[in-house]
């Protein structure tokens, strides 16, 4: 297990993977972690859906317009979700859940990407609707998101702490326009 600056420092997200399966000990890593998200209220608002055979996963490939084609090659995908009847935080605590997933996945050297379906769409259809129907999700849940995971079919370099853009934090407040910087 790497320290948590490390992960986060190496956690880049990846569309290439190679063919191999993910072992089921560490798809089950992956789960844990997403079940141990925090949620608002410990309400576990949170839901998953677990794909891995190739047809489901070429249709989830076609989601969105745009940004989704990765989820073809990847040899496990996960839908996030959230209950809608039980908080009006289920975007953040799906939101916390899929980076769990991402971080967990980064631990065990897998890659991972996020792909969005909330808020977009497929043609004139939207996405989560797509999704609903291809996977028989219930109308009271809304689809965050998809993360598309397996083995990097390549490394990428990982974040340079040089180039972190430190003018986006401000202290104490939001300073005028006119001075962005920090002293």
């Amino acid at each position: 297990m790497k320290d948590f600056e490390s992960l986060i420092i190496a956690r880049r997200s990846i569309r290439k993977f190679t063919e191999k399966q993910i072992s089921p000990e560490d798809v089950q890593k992956i789960l844990q972690s997403a079940l141990l998200a925090p949620t608002s209220k410990n309400s576990k608002s949170w839901e998953f859906v677990v794909v891995e055979d190739k047809y489901s996963l070429q249709q989830l490939s076609v989601c969105k317009d745009t940004g989704g084609s990765f989820l073809e090659k990847c040899p496990l995908a996960v839908v996030v979700m959230g209950d809608k009847t039980m908080t009006d935080a289920w975007v953040e605590d799906a939101s916390i859940a899929a980076i769990f997933i991402q971080l967990q996945a980064e631990d065990l050297g897998l890659g991972s990407c996020w792909c969005q379906v909330r808020n977009r769409y497929t043609g004139d259809m939207e996405s989560e609707l797509y999704v609903k129907e291809l996977l028989e999700i219930p109308d009271n849940f809304g689809i965050l998101c998809i993360i598309g995971i397996g083995y990097k079919e390549q490394e990428r370099n990982p974040n340079e702490l040089s180039k972190l853009t430190w003018e986006k934090i401000h202290i104490g407040k939001f300073p005028p326009a006119d001075n962005n910087t920090m002293a």
